[in-house]
């Protein structure tokens, strides 16, 4: 796991340079066959040892290294809901948490569908219902959720996005909080979104999930 240690590293550090990973906030994982590689419990993303992560089975054990992230069952639940997802990111960004403190666009989406990036790169995102840091029911739901989506917004927490590689879940997590910032400056009746026929090339050509 050497490539993966520098790899996680590497984010923890690009995410907190853009702003996006404030304080001890923040975890980060990635996935080889049955094993779990994850930030520890009150890590800085941007100060991050690879020689002192913890690696995790597929259900949350716990098999070396420092004690895990609590956050550990938000990404257990998704590498078991999508068994070619590869990388998970649970921020604390600023706008995509000002996002989660507010109503949902639709019971399938926290956020409309306001940019192409969104839908290529994020798909629908939906708004989970709070429940408190760590609460291994809150994973169990969004598991066992039928709608497709690789990401969702914790109310009042912040956002989860998931990719087939570390790189995609971190450009996933940078374009969530590119909309939200989007979405909080325009306001409710200057948005323009896109049509369905619009999303449906986008869906179609990049595998993104969108349900119409």
């Amino acid at each position: 796991m050497s490539t993966q240690r520098q790899d996680l590293v590497a984010a923890g550090a690009r995410l907190t340079r853009l702003g996006l990973s404030p304080g001890a906030s923040g975890n980060l994982s990635v996935r080889t066959g049955d094993r779990v590689l994850i930030t520890p419990t009150g890590a800085e993303l941007g100060a991050l040892d690879p020689d002192a992560l913890a690696v995790l089975d597929l259900d949350g054990g716990h098999l070396e290294g420092p004690r895990p992230s609590k956050e550990f069952p938000l990404h257990t639940a998704f590498y078991r809901r999508h068994p070619d997802t590869a990388a998970v990111v649970h921020l604390h960004s600023r706008s995509a948490t000002a996002v989660s403190c507010g109503p949902a666009w639709s019971k399938r989406s926290a956020v409309p569908p306001l940019t192409p990036y969104f839908v290529m790169r994020v798909g629908q995102t939906p708004l989970v219902p709070y429940a408190a840091p760590g609460d291994p029911g809150q994973a169990a739901a969004i598991e066992a959720m039928p709608l497709a989506f690789r990401a969702v917004l914790l109310a009042n927490h912040g956002p989860v996005t998931s990719g087939r590689d570390l790189a995609a879940a971190v450009d996933a997590a940078i374009e969530l909080e590119e909309v939200c910032t989007l979405l909080l400056l325009l306001p409710e009746g200057g948005r323009r979104l896109l049509a369905p026929p619009q999303i449906a090339e986008l869906t179609a050509r990049y595998g993104s999930d969108w349900d119409l």
